[in-house]
């Protein structure tokens, strides 16, 4: 589903292309919290990067932009793992289980690192940035295959509400899942971005806007 490291990772990833600015970064970041800061998790990480170790006041994400211009990143993608599966997270080190409790990451391979939102205080996130132990490229799903089985979803969570007869207890269901879906719909995304990835993510806005309705 759409999350803050869902809006990170595009979002640099274009500004990283040139596709993007470093203040539209953190303009779309500000739809999931009014103030974001960084730190990193380790002493290492925090010198590698000229970050503030775990111990130190954290700094604002321009800050973390220009510290992966520095190390020459390319490209960032999304992990979402769940239990018993932390591809793409160096195995079960800090990184892994913190991503894990979190239910997101956003990685940089090519750096070496991870970087997992928490929210520490009411309208403050904070990205702490983890070593990635190490760099192997996880397994990617084909976009057509990721629409086709977000289709597939779509229908089954349809067919699941049915068979849960919820419409009868709650009248207004479909409003409900209509205004979740349109909370999502307010994220702001890079003007470039190919339109049947953009559609995926939409879909994938509307599957969790139904789940969230049947499972409460």
């Amino acid at each position: 589903m759409s999350c803050a490291s869902a809006t990170l990772v595009v979002w640099t990833s274009a500004w990283l292309h040139g596709a993007a600015a470093a203040d539209d970064v953190l303009d779309a970041l500000g739809f999931w919290a009014e103030l974001h800061e960084v730190v990193a998790d380790d002493d290492g990480t925090a010198t590698a990067l000229d970050l503030p170790g775990p111990d130190e006041a954290p700094v604002g994400p321009a800050l973390l932009l220009a510290s992966l211009r520095r190390a020459s990143a390319t490209a960032a993608r999304l992990v979402m793992p769940v239990p018993g599966d932390v591809r793409g997270l160096g195995g079960n080190g800090a990184l892994g289980k913190c991503a894990l409790r979190a239910g997101q990451a956003a990685v940089l391979p090519d750096v070496g690192v991870g970087l997992v939102p928490s929210l520490v205080a009411d309208g403050v996130l904070r990205w702490t940035v983890f070593d990635l132990p190490s760099s192997s490229g996880a397994e990617h799903v084909p976009i057509g295959e990721a629409e086709h089985g977000l289709a597939s979803a779509m229908r089954e969570a349809a067919t699941a509400l049915v068979t849960l007869d919820v419409a009868r207890h709650r009248p207004n269901v479909r409003a409900e899942i209509a205004a979740l879906s349109a909370d999502q719909a307010k994220l702001d995304w890079p003007a470039g971005m190919p339109p049947r990835a953009l559609r995926v993510l939409q879909r994938v806005a509307e599957v969790a806007a139904i789940l969230t309705v049947a499972a409460s």
